[in-house]
Formats: C-alpha cells, sequence, structure tokens
C-alpha cells in the first residue's frame, strides 16, 4: 500500500537519508533555470500498473530500464490520475487541466485541437515538439512540429501509423516500430533547439499481444492470486455490476484460444454487445500477421490450445486458469516496453545527451492485476487511480529520491513548462514538480485530491459514474447515478474490502470529508450538479 502520513508543510530527502531541510515558502516561478533549456522525453505506457514494476516492488517481473530512471533519479509513490481511463487521461496532460474544463470526458468524446496546450506553448519558447505512438484523441494532433501516431488503438504487430496526415502500414512489432521513430526523430531533430519528445506506447493494453521473442517468458511461473482476488463486493453495488472480472475475459480474443479449443465463448468481455463478433475480430487479428509471424505465433499458442482442451477446467480451476494466462501476456508485454525504454536511454547515452534530458516514465493510468478479481481500470479504488511516475534529469535531481507527495497527472503540462521557463497560464489546474524533484523547498504541497469518472452507461465495463475524494488516510466516492456512497480507511483497509460509509463511528469523518469534497468541486470548477441531472 501507498505511504499514507505527510506533513502539510513537507519535504523530500534521499531514499533511505532519514534527514529533513528546514520548510521555507518556495515561489515556483522562482526556479532558477538550467544553463540551457533541457530536453523532455515523456514515456507514457498504456495500462501499466505500479504491481508491475520492479521498482515500485514488483516480485512478478524485473524492468531494469525503467527501474534506472528511478534509481537515476526520483521515483513518486503517490501519483494519482484524475480520471482514470485513456484519452480524458491524454487529454489532461495535454492541457492540465481536469476532463470538466477540456471537454474530453470519456473516451466517446473528441479532443478540441483548437485549445491551449503545453506542446503549443513550447514551440512558441523555441521548442521542437514531437509525439510518436498512440494519440486516440479522435482529431488530429496539434501543437506539434511532427507527428506519427496509431490509428485509433494501434495493432501489436503491423500497425498502420498516421504520418501527418498520410496513412502507413508497418510491419513489424510495435513496441519496436514506435521506439525506431522516436529515434528517428531524435537523429533528425535541430541540434542547435531543445526538443521534448513524447512516446505513447499502445502496450500492455488489452489485448496483450506479446512479441513472439518473449512467448517463453513466465511459462513455468504461477502468479500468487491477489488477496482481495475472491471480493465478493459486500456494501458495495456498483462494483457488483461491473463487467470487469478475470472471468469475464474473452476466451478468444484475450486469452489466445482458437476455435475447437472449447465449446463457445463465454466471456462478456466488458461489452456484451461486442461478444457476438468477438470470434470473428481475433481472427481478423491474427491474419493481420505476417507468414513468419504467424508461425512464431502458431508454434506458441497452439501448444496451449492442445493443454486446455486436455485439461477439460471448470470453475474455480478455470477462472484461476484464465488469472495466469492474462498475467503471462500482459507481463510479456511490459518485457518490451521495458527493453525499449532502455534503447532509448543507450542513446541519450551514446549521444551525449543525458545531462541536458529530462526523462520521464509513466502511465496513463493504474490497472487491475486481478485484485477485486478483475481487470482493466476506471474506479477511483487504489490499483487504478495510482499510475506509476519515475523522473530522471541529472542536471537538478538527484539520484534515489523518493517523494511520497501526492501528485497528479494534472502536473505535467505545468511541469514541463517550468523546466522551459515558459509561464504556465492561470488556467492550468496542476501544479509543478520541479520543487518536489528537485528538493527544493515549498510553502506546501496538496493532501488531497479530487476525481471523476463518467462513461455510463454506453462505455465499456458498466462501471458507474462517480467522483470522490482521496486524503492522507480516507476516501470518499459518490456514485451519483445509483447515489451510493462509499468511505474507506486506507489505513486499516488498503485492499478497499470493508465501505465504512454508514459505520456510526465515522460520521464526523463522513461530514468532514463531505466539506472537503465540496471545497475541491468549487476550487476546479466542477458543477457536479449538472451532471447528476443529465444522468437521470
Amino acid at each position: 500500500m501507498k505511504k499514507q502520513k505527510m506533513s502539510r508543510r513537507s519535504f523530500i530527502t534521499a531514499a533511505g537519508a532519514g534527514t529533513a531541510a528546514l520548510t521555507v515558502p518556495y515561489l515556483f516561478s522562482s526556479c532558477s533555470s538550467p544553463r540551457k533549456k533541457p530536453n523532455i522525453i515523456f514515456i507514457m505506457s498504456d495500462d501499466h500498473a505500479e504491481q508491475a514494476m520492479s521498482c515500485y516492488g514488483s516480485k512478478m517481473i524485473n524492468t531494469p530500464n525503467i527501474d534506472r530512471i528511478a534509481r537515476e533519479g526520483i521515483l513518486f509513490k503517490n501519483s494519482f490520475v484524475t480520471n482514470s481511463i485513456c484519452a480524458p487521461s491524454r487529454a489532461t496532460l495535454l492541457t492540465g487541466k481536469y476532463s470538466h474544463k477540456n471537454g474530453l470526458r470519456d473516451n466517446r468524446d473528441e479532443f478540441d485541437g483548437s485549445q491551449m496546450t503545453f506542446p503549443k506553448l513550447l514551440q512558441k519558447a523555441g521548442y521542437q515538439t514531437h509525439i510518436v505512438g498512440k494519440w486516440h484523441l479522435k482529431t488530429e494532433p496539434t501543437g506539434f512540429d511532427s507527428w506519427q501516431v496509431l490509428i485509433g488503438q494501434g495493432d501489436y504487430y503491423n500497425p498502420v501509423f498516421n504520418e501527418m496526415g498520410e496513412e502507413r502500414q508497418i510491419t513489424g512489432y510495435t513496441t519496436d516500430l514506435i521506439t525506431d521513430k522516436a529515434i528517428d526523430v531524435l537523429d533528425n531533430r535541430d541540434p542547435q533547439k531543445p526538443f521534448c519528445l513524447l512516446v505513447h506506447h499502445k502496450a500492455p493494453h488489452r489485448n496483450w499481444m506479446p512479441d513472439s521473442k518473449h512467448f517463453d517468458k513466465f511459462n513455468n511461473v504461477k502468479f500468487p492470486l491477489p488477496e482481495s482476488f475472491y471480493d465478493g463486493y459486500k456494501n458495495r453495488p456498483a462494483a457488483a455490476e461491473a463487467d470487469m472480472r478475470i472471468d469475464d475475459m474473452y476466451i478468444s480474443f484475450d486469452l489466445k484460444l482458437k476455435k475447437g479449443s472449447y465449446d463457445k465463448e463465454t466471456g462478456t468481455g466488458g461489452n456484451k454487445n461486442f461478444a457476438s463478433q468477438v470470434e470473428n475480430t481475433w481472427q481478423n487479428t491474427v491474419n493481420r500477421l505476417t507468414d513468419e509471424q504467424k508461425k512464431a505465433w502458431d508454434a506458441h499458442y497452439d501448444k496451449m490450445n492442445a493443454e486446455f482442451k486436455k485439461a477439460n477446467l471448470k470453475g474455480k480451476e478455470l477462472l484461476e486458469w484464465k488469472y495466469q494466462r492474462y498475467m503471462q501476456d500482459y507481463l510479456r508485454c511490459i518485457l518490451s516496453v521495458d527493453e525499449n525504454t532502455g534503447r532509448l536511454l543507450g542513446y541519450l547515452d551514446d549521444k551525449g545527451l543525458n545531462e541536458d534530458t529530462i526523462v520521464i516514465y509513466t502511465s496513463d493510468q493504474g490497472f487491475y492485476l486481478g485484485e477485486h478479481g478483475w481487470f482493466d481500470k476506471r474506479f477511483m479504488y487504489e490499483e487504478s487511480l495510482g499510475m506509476p511516475l519515475v523522473m530522471r534529469y541529472p542536471r537538478e535531481i538527484q539520484a534515489g529520491r523518493i517523494a511520497e507527495e501526492m501528485v497528479l497527472n494534472l502536473d505535467f503540462a505545468p511541469t514541463f513548462l517550468d523546466y522551459a521557463g515558459v509561464q504556465i497560464p492561470l488556467e492550468m489546474q496542476g501544479t509543478s514538480l520541479r520543487s518536489l524533484a528537485g528538493n527544493k523547498m515549498y510553502e506546501s504541497w496538496r493532501t488531497e485530491m479530487y476525481y471523476h469518472y463518467y462513461e455510463y452507461p454506453h462505455g465499456w465495463h458498466d462501471v458507474q459514474m462517480h467522483y470522490g475524494i482521496r486524503t492522507e488516510r480516507y476516501k470518499l466516492i459518490h456514485f451519483y447515478n445509483i447515489d451510493k456512497w462509499e468511505l474507506y480507511d486506507l489505513q486499516e483497509d488498503p485492499h478497499e474490502i470493508n465501505n465504512i460509509y454508514d459505520d456510526p463511528a465515522h460520521q464526523v469523518i463522513v461530514r468532514d470529508l463531505h466539506k472537503q469534497l465540496k471545497n475541491l468541486q468549487q476550487k476546479y470548477g466542477d458543477k457536479v450538479e449538472q451532471q447528476i441531472s443529465k444522468s437521470h
């Protein structure tokens, strides 16, 4: 569990040093500029859970290259997303604003590219700005000198890229291809100008198709079930309703079984309307493979299919088999992300760019790896609320630093502008992380955060709309379409199993959190009454 205890006037120390510094007011606009404007490489994967990163303590997988960024810089232990779903998270990254302010509340919305974004502001300040990889905002990118983005979610193999308005299919594995493109951008940049390069990986997004060179990884590993795997959702109707259990996975598209290895498709996959076409969709996905790719694919998965058919699993055994299969492919995809992160770090080493380049690795949100019996994200519970965040900049960030302060994806845009010496617009709702990362003192830091999720009922997974507040110890959530409240004591109940909202012993806390929640909604201009009226 994330550590909960933080002081309002806070400081940060090197990991394990145990020393404190006097706290004095810190003005964010007063950061002393480095000798030259820093380059920025922002690496963002899709659905990479903290539980699957060794620098966050994972025992399931080793991620040495992502760990290197943490080891040579800073790791944020309490890093959160404001709306745990792909497109809204990306819109918040660009604008530094909550979903209700940037206009992109869920994956059905289109991003308004005419609004202010940090790439546009960096361009005006003399930066070269580039993005390669996943975009997922429906409209074409703006504010970039070059952009090469996947179509929609993109494919794991032989994807189609939209390259400045021209579509082109490229043969290969997508995580590798995105990195190839990123390195090509760096090779062809203007060396007289600073650059900001966004590298957005598809992996490890569903349906978790690993590179063939990793097919044999984790074959003999049995992953322990999370403590909440068999959660019964007592006193939590919204959680009980959600269609995102491991058992709901498509046995074809998600778990890679072929017709003939199973009697019929049993999964709902989070979208019952899609279930009737999922087998054809999966077959079309496999048909995208080249002959060489298909040969490697069949050599691995045909064996797995034969073993599954022979085992004739039922009930609990089948459910736990699905979990193991899910974890194998999910983690195999992360191996490629980590390797390609290493390629970018190696490029900076070779070109002598380390000292002058900020490197950030994060994910667009967290993800469930069997906790509460789930996959996917969306809920305000810890596994999907938390997002991994590590950052390196040798000129300002001392190696081995750990921050326990509460930071948000809302803070990325102000951070980039601060390092670049660009004035942060008042409309941005986040705060620069430069003071935290550089061990500079500040007057105060947030000890509470606000969350709002919108995609219901027309999206995937049947997760009810909700908003809430997370403090250092407590979390209050309102599922407003069904008017149900949940309260968790994160210190006593880190797995968020026991909803204590109606507990008489916690009514003072309930009242205080209601006040804090209302204050946050007013602070960020979220007029929730209008949203509630629309949902009824």
